[in-house]
């Protein structure tokens, strides 16, 4: 651990020290989602190794409050990840039900999907030296996401007139290899062949 993570440490056991005191007595206790919310900014400017005081900055608390609900880095890291999967996973079922047509449903879903891999997905690289930790992460994520996909892309076919199934795994699996580098190269737009993926999948003529 680094000297501004041993300082924030301190900090830490300052605030819990202090929280007797009357006036923090009556401070409202913040909501984990905040925390997590300002979290996930963060580590997609800074990176997950960007220090704990500028989430807590981000969050408006102080570093006392984030190591109370995250000890350890790693957990923080861990629980981000998953906010963002469940707020992908949650995007579905609201997107089939505000959406115009459910073509239109999955498209948006599709994009929020792209957006996720390709400016969050790289937190689950943060636990890579914990191989029990990183398959479990990927459980997660195709336990949470797939179904879903596969709601939505039941929903598209029927309205477009496609009786034959597609599997939804395979769908995001190939969504995934579309994406990949386009964190790092500018020119390569990944949305926009995720899209025609999309296209062909509703084609009257896709077998």
């Amino acid at each position: 651990m680094g000297r501004c993570e041993d300082e924030a440490m301190v900090d830490a056991e300052r605030e819990q020290s202090h929280g007797a005191r009357p006036q923090q007595a009556g401070r409202p206790r913040r909501d984990q989602q905040v925390l997590l919310d300002a979290a996930a900014a963060v580590f997609v400017t800074s990176g997950v190794d960007a220090p704990v005081r500028e989430i807590a900055a981000k969050a408006g608390v102080g570093v006392g409050t984030i190591y109370r609900h995250f000890p350890t880095r790693p957990e923080l890291v861990v629980a981000v990840y998953r906010h963002q999967v469940e707020a992908c996973a949650d995007a579905g079922p609201r997107l089939l039900a505000e959406s115009a047509t459910p073509e239109a449903a999955l498209r948006a879903w599709v994009a929020l999907f792209v957006e996720f891999l390709v400016t969050k997905h790289g937190l689950a690289g943060a636990l890579q030296g914990d191989g029990a930790g990183s398959d479990a992460l990927h459980a997660y994520f195709v336990g949470r996401l797939v179904p879903v996909c596969g709601i939505l892309l039941e929903a598209a076919l029927e309205s477009a007139g496609r009786a034959q199934p597609v599997d939804a795994y395979n769908v995001l699996k190939g969504i995934g290899n579309l994406c990949i580098g386009a964190a790092n190269d500018a020119r390569y737009d990944a949305t926009v062949l995720v899209q025609l993926l999309v296209s062909g999948l509703l084609s009257p003529e896709a077998r």
